[in-house]
């Protein structure tokens, strides 16, 4: 495994991949290291075909207060072309997080700015402390969320997105939860309970039909019918069906046992 400075991937044994942003004493602050380094993990964890999800955590007090001060700094100095190579690399780390194929599950405590509600949207679920503030600071410093827009958008919808891109306002867990960017919200010293629960309730589900699940739901998108999708679904439970772990698991229903995947929690 790579030696990583900004970030840590921990690998369980049951095919939990944790992807830690691992610089606590800059309360996780984004930079063009940790970008690229996080690209890199999460190319790791892609090709790695024993894992089941990916937990994406900050180590410290906070999730991540956005984009280092330090980097933001050496930004400034740097002509149009410079900036957009920066630009393509945050592109590319939101990308591949978004399109990965493993389920993924935002973890949030302290402070979500900027940039790390860009990571917190493109995962497929998020939970965080009630406490936990969030927002969307760049036009306090004469900026904009550009690359991490559409996927704010697809997490909190437009009117939501338009609100809090134009106002910075920071907002709380709770109101996170009522956006539908944090699917629940805990107190604080509940929230490494309630992951443990998240994590059980995970480890019931066939890893193939997950990622098969994940596929699917991206390629209907809104829902939007056409003859295109109807095939696409079509051949999507068709394929599910006589896979090894349909197969083991219409099985194990019908036998009124526990699935393979399930054996080792058990």
């Amino acid at each position: 495994m790579t030696d990583f400075k900004t970030i840590q991937l921990e690998i369980d044994p049951s095919g939990i991949a944790t992807l830690w942003l691992n610089r606590p004493e800059k309360n996780n602050a984004f930079n063009a290291e940790m970008i690229r380094e996080l690209i890199l993990a999460l190319d790791a964890v892609q090709a790695d075909r024993s894992l089941r999800f990916l937990l994406l955590r900050g180590r410290g007090k906070h999730f991540s207060a956005g984009a280092d001060l330090a980097w933001m700094q050496h930004s400034a100095t740097l002509d149009y072309n410079a900036n957009l190579n920066d630009s393509r690399e945050l592109a590319e780390l939101m990308y591949n997080l978004y399109h990965l194929k493993l389920p993924t599950l935002a973890v949030v405590q302290g402070a979500a700015f900027g940039g790390a509600l860009g990571l917190i949207s493109c995962c497929d679920m998020a939970i965080g402390a009630a406490d936990a503030q969030f927002c969307l600071s760049e036009v306090r410093i004469g900026l904009a969320p550009a690359v991490i827009s559409p996927f704010v958008v697809q997490a909190i919808g437009e009117r939501a997105a338009r609100r809090y891109a134009l106002t910075a306002e920071r907002f709380s867990g709770e109101r996170a939860q009522q956006l539908g960017l944090l699917a629940e919200c805990y107190a604080p010293t509940d929230l490494d309970q309630a992951l443990a629960g998240w994590v059980s309730n995970l480890l019931l589900n066939s890893p193939q039909a997950m990622q098969a699940s994940k596929a699917l739901l991206q390629e209907a998108g809104s829902g939007v019918l056409s003859p295109a999708l109807r095939r696409y679904t079509e051949n999507a439970i068709a394929r599910i069906r006589v896979s090894p772990e349909g197969q083991e698991g219409l099985r194990a229903f019908l036998d009124k046992r526990k699935p393979a995947w399930q054996e080792p929690e058990a």
